[in-house]
């Protein structure tokens, strides 16, 4: 895959608060986060932050975050570009309700039900131009695990594996890995993509990895999510192209012009937490360690990334030190435009938790991405050729045009020369094509696939 370089562009970053709660409200608690009236600012105690968007408690209303935040980044996948939505904050503070993987309906469907939608609509639009393939995966990091959410093995006689979570592995089958390329491309070896053709399908996937998320119940959070979760879904195009005319003046079979291929991460991680304030023991208190541990690597490579002096420097970046920023390296500081949305609680009691969630979304707004598109390079050969073919044809008419008798046999040579060259690009071009259709760059990727 080759990639177009663009310009550099920071990691949005929105705040949603939500609203009090009925067991805060019955525990007594009062408001501690103020939004500016008219600006994307929020205030909490002596502190001030300014954000790219804030939205709930008489900011924004939340129904505008997927228009202004979300909707940019899917129409930037028929682009070529990549992209992520990141959710963070304390455990309770509404990321999956924010995120969507609930699945409700009416208002308050969330924001991966809604991309999905928008995706199918532009998908409806262009069709005619333009043909479409689709994938989905959906994993979890569980305790320093990846797990497959959509491992259509394992959802046969799930068992529990003694830890209170459903087992997702199959035995003899290798876990999950996660793997670099040679370009610096973050994949994951052995997770299940699954092919869909319809917003019925992809929808169905989303709420099948939903319910094998690891869940848990925490004094602060009845269905506390225990994983960080990822829903991606890759988007691949192919432009279709004019005929391209033979010498004698018979069509080329159609050929396609150019090939794009760009992936929407959709990530909701699992909430920061204290043992204190969650009453969590035993299992859920190591499930908290592990959680606060990837989130503690995530705020370094933050806090790397955000430091302007660090950055010049060209200072080491952690991605290492955990699976959660290694599968995160491109949307921070790599090939991704990303939003972040910083979910908190307005409630005086999380009032701490509520300032670090604004401290850790402040220093994200700093960090410089480099979105650029990603092209197959075979579709880059296509096009190379076809302009060298339209040139060579060009050359012909012009050739054959009036001249004098002197230059008849000069030009006779010529013109067999082109006429030779040009068949010989003319067939050049269809074993690329063919290569392309059953050798692609990504191989793997390319079975079983139904062109939208």
């Amino acid at each position: 895959m080759t990639m177009e370089h663009g310009e550099d562009c920071c990691v949005k970053v929105a705040v949603h608060v939500r609203p009090l709660i009925g067991d805060e409200k019955l525990q007594g608690c009062k408001d501690c986060v103020a939004v500016v009236s008219g600006k994307p600012q929020v205030q909490i105690g002596s502190h001030s932050f300014t954000f790219d968007h804030v939205y709930g408690s008489t900011g924004t209303p939340a129904s505008a975050m997927f228009d202004e935040c979300v909707a940019p980044l899917v129409e930037g996948l028929f682009q070529g570009y990549n992209a992520t939505v990141l959710a963070y904050g304390q455990t309770g503070s509404g990321k999956t309700y924010t995120m969507g993987t609930a699945c409700k309906e009416g208002s308050h469907i969330g924001i991966i039900p809604r991309a999905m939608a928008a995706l199918f609509d532009k998908i409806e639009s262009l069709k005619s131009q333009v043909e479409f393939q689709l994938r989905v995966s959906f994993i979890e990091i569980l305790k320093e695990e990846v797990r497959d959410l959509l491992d259509p093995t394992a959802s046969v006689g799930k068992v529990e594996n003694g830890n209170g979570h459903a087992r997702l592995s199959v035995p003899g089958k290798p876990p999950v890995q996660i793997r670099e390329a040679s370009n610096g491309v973050i994949t994951l070896a052995g997770s299940t993509e699954v092919h869909v053709t319809t917003q019925k399908e992809m929808t169905a996937c989303l709420e099948q990895g939903s319910l094998s998320r690891a869940t848990g119940s925490t004094n602060m959070n009845n269905q506390s999510s225990r994983s960080h979760a990822i829903f991606t879904i890759t988007l691949e195009q192919m432009r279709k192209a004019d005929p391209i005319m033979t010498s004698d003046g018979m069509p080329i079979e159609e050929m396609n012009e150019d090939y794009l291929c760009a992936k929407l991460h959709l990530v909701d991680l699992a909430g920061s937490e204290r043992a204190k304030r969650t009453g969590s023991d035993g299992l859920r208190f190591k499930e908290g360690v592990h959680i606060n541990r990837g989130l503690l690597a995530l705020g370094n490579v933050i806090s790397a990334l955000g430091d302007e002096k660090k950055r010049k420097e060209g200072a080491h970046v952690p991605y290492r030190d955990s699976k959660l920023t290694r599968l995160l390296q491109d949307s921070l500081g790599g090939n991704s435009k990303t939003v972040m949305i910083a979910c908190i609680s307005p409630a005086d009691i999380n009032a701490e938790e509520t300032l670090n969630t604004l401290k850790y979304a402040n220093r994200a707004r700093n960090i410089q991405n480099k979105p650029i598109v990603n092209r197959n390079p075979i579709a880059d050969e296509m096009k190379r050729m076809r302009q060298q073919i339209e040139y060579l044809q060009a050359e012909l008419v012009s050739a054959r045009g009036g001249v004098a008798s002197d230059d008849i046999q000069g030009l006779r040579e010529r013109i067999s020369w082109l006429e030779q060259t040009n068949e010989e690009l003319c067939r050049e071009l269809y074993d690329i094509r063919n290569r392309y259709q059953t050798d692609p760059c990504e191989p793997e990727m390319q079975k079983n696939f139904k062109w939208l």
